[in-house]
């Protein structure tokens, strides 16, 4: 679609950034040394095993501490496991705990503890959506189906102070895998006391740097500093309130009025404005996160029709969003798995590097053997959650559609959380998600659209996509693996079982008041290691 063409359909849905200029005030809750963080949409949950939202995870981070961290680098840190070591056939891990991990309410954090989460997390009763998270682990996929009962798990405790993981095949990246806060441990006694009251403030019990102290729906989550975490003397903060603030523009202007130390994100509308006014508070990295549109692969006009879904994809222009939408950095996304992974090379669309002209002709003839014509055209509906970015894009890739193709597409937004549960109940037809990298192996991203896998929303199953990723699972040779892996991904992307359009950059503006901020690829910063100047 020509440059004018495409500003001209965003005019239509955008909304207007006003001139905006000054310096950010210094919030006043800076002198009781409590952080102030953006946080995006309201968290789906803070129970460990149940939440699957970055924003949820965000917080996890900083309520609970797992076997393992992520250092400042986002490579593999000691967390409740002061050290560890693997087998010499990979098959097995043993992590040795410390003995001065506590939970919040002075309990000690013991080996039983993580043996307990871990079996809750695969157990069908708990319904987790990152049940097959942990497939690697002995037992865990069978568990999972409810074909073995959760003790058979391969974890278990030999004493206090030990933790062994068992493999069905070797993982490399498995201490990087359990940093993730699906993985970190419940205190035991007052989940079975209070049930699902367990993450309520007041009666959740944590173990990690902070302890949950309030949470008002649609606005904030405070913590406060836990006095009985293990390093406590290195936590600088007296504690963190997270600002639940979906709209990027919204985040922005309550920065500007000292709401806020650190945004979630910077608004793509007024990023000149930032560049140019908070230059040395605005922060850009790369990201391991992909943007994309699902498609309801289990549910009409999308099932079974592979020719339709690549000539939806085909027309889209993604340098053009980049330059013309999106604006401040993001890179366009021609497949899954972003840059940067760790040993891996990013795989392409074929069609990636082909005339754009060429591309809408293919699509034109997919599209028409689909049955869909000028006088029948293709009638859908996609859904997005509510935000400036989501809308602006939603809004340029329908006019893509309509003038490549002639598709009908009703654009709908809606709260995040109802958006969840649209794709949940099953009640889309396309939908926009992002998904971020838990750690950093190609893995993590190919995972996700493994048959059957819990959060594999779009509900892609490809037996011969699943066999690739059990071979690669299975391979201990680098090299091996790394190829299995990129066919793995040539695979989906030739299915097309959704549409990737960018890959993140990172961007947060940072108050000159915060010390020790860092960047690295899978975006994660605990607030135990920043401080506010005195």
């Amino acid at each position: 679609m020509p440059a004018a063409t495409l500003a001209a359909a965003l005019a239509a849905g955008a909304l207007l950034a006003g001139a905006l200029g000054g310096c950010a005030r210094e919030p006043a809750s800076a002198t009781a040394h409590i952080l102030l963080r953006g946080n995006g949409p309201e968290p789906d949950s803070l129970d460990p095993q149940k939440a699957r939202t970055v924003e949820s995870h965000a917080i996890l981070r900083d309520l609970y501490e797992c076997l393992t961290s992520l250092g400042k680098d986002a490579g593999t840190a000691p967390g409740v496991a002061e050290s560890w070591e693997a087998s010499p056939d990979g098959l097995a891990y043993t992590f040795h705990l410390r003995n001065n991990a506590r939970w919040s309410n002075g309990d000690r954090v013991t080996g039983d503890d993580f043996v307990f989460a871990l079996r809750r997390l695969v157990d069908p009763a708990t319904a987790s959506q990152y049940a097959q998270f942990i497939d690697v682990v002995e037992n865990a996929s069978a568990i999972v189906a409810g074909r073995m009962a959760p003790s058979t798990l391969g974890v278990r405790a030999p004493d206090a102070a030990t933790v062994v993981v068992r493999l069905a095949t070797p993982a490399p990246y498995l201490p990087g895998l359990l940093s993730f806060p699906s993985t970190c441990p419940v205190h035991r006694p007052t989940l079975e006391k209070e049930g699902t009251r367990f993450t309520k403030p007041g009666v959740m019990v944590s173990n990690g740097a902070f302890v949950l102290a309030a949470w008002v729906p649609g606005d904030s989550i405070t913590v406060t500093r836990n006095r009985e975490y293990w390093n406590d003397a290195a936590t600088r903060l007296d504690g963190v309130k997270y600002l639940q603030i979906p709209d990027e523009s919204a985040e922005f202007t309550r920065y500007r009025a000292g709401d806020l130390h650190i945004t979630a994100v910077v608004p793509r509308g007024q990023y000149d404005i930032v560049q140019r006014d908070y230059a040395r508070e605005l922060h850009v990295s790369p990201q391991l996160s992909t943007y994309y549109y699902g498609f309801a692969l289990d549910r009409a006009p999308f099932k079974d029709a592979p020719g339709l879904r690549r000539a939806l994809s085909l027309v889209i222009d993604r340098e053009q969003l980049a330059k013309v939408v999106l604006r401040v950095g993001e890179l366009p996304a021609h497949g899954w798995i972003p840059p940067g992974v760790h040993e891996y090379s990013s795989q392409s669309f074929d069609y990636a590097a082909r005339p754009m002209a060429d591309r809408i002709a293919e699509a034109r003839r997919l599209y028409a053997a689909a049955g869909y014509s000028a006088a029948k055209p293709l009638r859908f509906e996609l859904r997005y959650n509510s935000g400036e970015v989501h809308s602006r894009l939603a809004v340029a890739i329908a006019a893509m559609w309509k003038d490549a193709l002639g598709a009908d597409v009703r654009l709908t937004a809606e709260e995040f959380r109802s958006l969840m549960a649209d794709i949940d109940a099953r009640d889309v037809e396309m939908f926009r998600m992002s998904w971020s990298g838990d750690y950093n192996d190609a893995y993590t991203f190919l995972q996700y659209l493994k048959g059957g896998f819990g959060i594999n929303l779009p509900r892609y199953a490809n037996p011969a996509y699943d066999a690739l990723l059990e071979r690669a699972s299975a391979t201990v040779d680098g090299a091996a693996r790394r190829a299995l892996l990129e066919e793995a991904e040539r695979t989906l992307l030739a299915d097309t079982p959704l549409l990737p359009l960018y890959f993140y950059v990172n961007k947060h503006l940072v108050s000159p008041k915060v010390e020790g901020w860092y960047d690295n690829v899978l975006n994660v910063v605990y607030s135990k290691d920043l401080a506010l100047r005195r």
